[in-house]
């Protein structure tokens, strides 16, 4: 399948317990191992998304600075 640079997209399977296993090209690009620690961001607009995992300092910097966006007021 073609595909922009840099860009990808996989589908995945929620099981019982909400589960969803990352594929395993998402894990070998990303290089997330067993036993790693992923966040999980959400946006009721917007969705789901699995930042990597080299962007925890910035994202923790953000949020706890008051420096994250605001929505609109």
């Amino acid at each position: 399948m073609n595909h922009p640079e840099g860009k990808y997209a996989w589908t995945v399977k929620v099981g019982e317990k909400g589960q969803i296993v990352i594929p395993k090209e998402a894990r070998d690009l990303f290089n997330i191992k067993p036993g790693d620690t992923i966040i999980v961001l959400g946006d009721i607009n917007q969705g789901i998304a699995i930042p990597p995992k080299n962007m925890f300092a910035n994202i923790i910097d953000t949020i706890f600075s008051g420096n994250a966006p605001k929505g609109d007021e």
